[in-house]
């Protein structure tokens, strides 16, 4: 696992990666740039996440041969919603969240992305948490991702309770 600096190219990349779910999706799936790639001067792995507002399940379900023939394919170890990968020559460089229509306005990774653009010292705070979990998961401490959770949770709270809404467990790994 590896940070890397913020990249100019971060937004092209996730034009590209969406253009290619617009195509084989269905009309009205909305996509949005998440992740730290999505942070303007946030170092950052160098895999560019994505969020898919579809109606339902099913409905993705439906067009997931359509999405698998376009180059992405199921699997993650998210247990909270659907998530597709894109890789190449065996290395990750995308990952789709998709994200039912009720579920979409909550979504933690859509509330972290918007907080962290506008609270500078928490997307400071935030970008150390994760070279600090890097450099534990080198040493083999914990892994990366149980590194940062409890930033993580405690920026989504504040982004949370900002809107009146209760605290939710924002680890979704299995």
């Amino acid at each position: 696992m590896r940070l890397v600096p913020s990249d100019p190219s971060w937004p092209q990349r996730f034009e590209e990666f969406a253009t290619t779910i617009r195509a084989a999706g269905e009309d009205g799936w909305i996509i949005e740039h998440i992740g730290s790639t999505a942070i303007p001067g946030m170092s950052a792995k160098p895999v560019i996440d994505l969020a898919v507002r579809v109606e339902t399940r099913e409905r993705l379900d439906a067009r997931l041969p359509e999405l698998e023939t376009a180059g992405w394919r199921v699997g993650s170890g998210v247990r909270t919603h659907p998530v597709m990968i894109w890789e190449s020559a065996g290395e990750r460089l995308a990952i789709a969240h998709f994200f039912p229509a009720p579920e979409w306005d909550l979504a933690s990774q859509r509330l972290l992305r918007d907080w962290l653009r506008t609270h500078p010292a928490d997307a400071a705070r935030y970008e150390r948490a994760k070279h600090d979990a890097a450099r534990a998961a080198a040493d083999g401490v914990s892994s990366y991702n149980a590194g940062k959770t409890a930033v993580i949770q405690g920026i989504v709270n504040s982004a949370r309770a900002a809107r009146g809404l209760e605290p939710v467990d924002v680890y979704d790994k299995r």
